[in-house]
């Protein structure tokens, strides 16, 4: 019988490229804290449609192929005001500038241009498959009473798999996550205004946490001589669930009836180091529908993240 490899035993290593598409090196230090993991081969192979005196296959070539990593990480700071947190430079292979203002916030925005690159080595028990030039998508999600997460899908070219042993990993970086609750998460806030670092004003609500999916149009594109993933277009969007008065409810819908925007926060986190925002500038509310939560009444709504002036619609805050 041959040895059991065990589907646990899977470790991810990530490195921001210097070069879109170059393999880098990677090391123990590089290792994601991760779960729900899946590494798959996508490809893309042509049948030969061969017509013949007899039934039967004609064939399939294998192709095209790629490769395509999903999993899910625990948000948490990295503990130090003004330090990335692990899970930084994941998001900047998902079409976000990284700015870093020492001793007090790293801030995370959305970028058209100059988009960076990993490569992510998935050992999976025996077997190191390398992606190179790998970019991706990303989806918030901080449900009240669950750990909030950041769930990623990459894409990247092939590089191929070999027999090794399971590479060391130094997990240090990643701090234990706070539950979404009372004790560690604010109130849901509409109309708020950003700057340096926190939310002024607006109007704030009991709520049952916070959604958002970047929706970016991540693939991998075939193109002879230059195959490589990129990221042609992001459509963010997301959903929330609050406690409304009557009144307030009324009012809502009004605003949403005359698509008015709003802006749109959450703050998590119990203190300094610990604390990552979420604001979205122009917040444009759809669909809204009654919720029932253990008998209370909730108003659930969608929404879709706009930009004001580009560049802008999402904005991600490490305190």
């Amino acid at each position: 019988m041959p040895i059991s490899r065990k589907f646990k035993k899977t470790v991810i290593l990530a490195n921001l490229e210097t070069v879109a598409g170059q393999a880098v090196a990677t090391s123990a230090g590089d290792a994601l804290l991760i779960s729900d993991a899946t590494f798959t081969t996508e490809y893309q192979n042509p049948d030969r449609k061969l017509i013949r005196p007899s039934l039967g296959h004609s064939g399939t070539l294998v192709g095209m192929r790629n490769a395509k990593i999903d999993f899910t990480v625990e948000l948490s700071g990295s503990g130090t005001p003004g330090l990335a947190p692990a899970w930084g430079k994941l998001l900047q292979a998902c079409a976000f500038a990284e700015t870093i203002t020492a001793g007090e916030r790293v801030e995370y925005t959305p970028v058209s241009d100059g988009m960076k690159t990993l490569t992510i080595r998935y050992s999976a028990d025996g077997v190191i498959h390398t992606a190179a030039g790998c970019m991706g998508t990303v989806a918030y999600n901080a449900p009240e009473g669950g750990i909030p997460t950041l769930k990623f899908t990459f894409y990247g070219a092939d590089d191929g798999s070999v027999e090794a042993p399971t590479p060391a990993s130094d997990l240090t970086a990643w701090k234990i996550p706070e539950v979404v609750n009372n004790f560690n998460s604010e109130m849901l806030t509409l109309g708020g205004d950003y700057a340096v670092g926190e939310v002024d004003g607006g109007e704030t609500f009991c709520s049952q946490g916070l959604e958002l999916d970047m929706k970016n149009d991540a693939k991998y594109l075939h193109l002879l001589g230059c195959a490589a993933a990129d990221i042609t277009d992001r459509a963010p969007a997301g959903k929330f669930t609050i406690l409304v008065s009557s009144a307030q409810e009324v009012a809502m819908r009004k605003a949403i009836n005359a698509n008015t925007p709003t802006t749109l926060s959450l703050l998590h986190g119990s203190g300094p180091g610990k604390q990552v925002l979420i604001f979205v500038a122009r917040a444009m509310r759809l669909n809204p529908s009654y919720s029932d939560y253990e008998g209370t009444l909730l108003l659930a709504c969608d929404f879709n993240a706009d930009p004001i002036v580009g560049n802008d619609e999402v904005r991600i805050v490490c305190l």
